[in-house]
């Protein structure tokens, strides 16, 4: 039986999401809660949750931390996966978000806001499993409808402090067909990025030592790459410069703290994590 760790808001979308879920068979659902403490009322929002995985008779896990009216988007959603991701290691499960065809959309819009290199062009990939991206929110709306569901409504999505309610808002007058391009401009960098990926694993081998003598004589932008592999994406930009900076030029013996967890390790010739 699979098991699944269901991220839920309270909201529309994660609602849906946990019903549809719920109609399916051989599953074992966790519903997932995380009170950023951001909102006077988000204690609110884990009562109805919590009481919503009740009445579907689903345990229910939560986790509210303090990061104040004041936090960003960034520190939200990094402490929300990280609360995510220690739930699906205690119970050996999968994550499920309720991102969808708008969320993506959304998120390309984002990323070329902020100048973004070409993963920019292929967000919401990863390990994570989100089986809504092919409805779109009218989709999700129109299913509440027709299940007569019942959601919270999050008071900060209309507060255009936030990146992505000012990019929602500009998103609003977009056609359903310009909607379905960008869409499909994401579908080929997904591709892409796939190709990428078989390559570089053909490049680097499996590990789990690689060439010191190989990283060092590539490109730059190659070898970040290569190491984004070989360390799972578990790091940013900045530490992955590190990273190749030491593989460059550190002692045979020496260990370097990379960050998430991971230490690079040396011999003369090689490293491994």
């Amino acid at each position: 039986m699979s098991k699944y760790i269901v991220a839920v808001s309270g909201g529309i979308d994660s609602v849906s999401l946990l019903d549809m879920m719920s109609q399916l068979p051989d599953h074992e659902l966790i519903v997932a809660h995380f009170d950023h403490g951001i909102r006077e009322d988000s204690a609110s929002d884990a009562v109805f949750v919590e009481e919503l995985a009740r009445s579907y008779g689903l345990p229910f896990e939560m986790r509210r931390e303090e990061l104040g009216p004041n936090a960003s988007e960034e520190k939200a959603r990094a402490r929300r996966y990280a609360f995510l991701r220690e739930l699906a290691d205690k119970h050996q499960a999968k994550i499920v978000t309720a991102h969808h065809a708008d969320d993506a959309v959304e998120s390309i819009a984002i990323n070329l806001h902020r100048g973004t290199g070409w993963r920019g062009l292929a967000p919401l990939d990863s390990d994570i499993a989100r089986p809504l991206l092919e409805m779109s929110k009218a989709d999700l709306a129109e299913y509440a409808k027709r299940r007569n569901l019942q959601w919270r409504e999050d008071s900060t999505n209309a507060q255009t402090k936030y990146l992505r309610n000012k990019i929602r808002q500009s998103l609003k007058d977009m056609s359903t067909y310009e909607k379905q391009q960008i869409l499909k401009l994401r579908q080929e960098q997904l591709k892409t990025k796939q190709l990428i990926q078989d390559e570089i694993a053909r490049l680097v081998g499996n590990g789990p030592r690689y060439s010191r003598y190989f990283f060092t004589h590539i490109p730059q932008k190659v070898a970040i790459e290569c190491l984004r592999f070989v360390t799972k994406a578990k790091l940013t930009r900045p530490q992955l410069q590190k990273a190749l900076h030491a593989i460059k030029t550190a002692r045979p013996g020496v260990k370097h703290q990379l960050g998430a967890g991971l230490t690079l390790h040396f011999t003369s010739r090689n490293f491994w994590i």
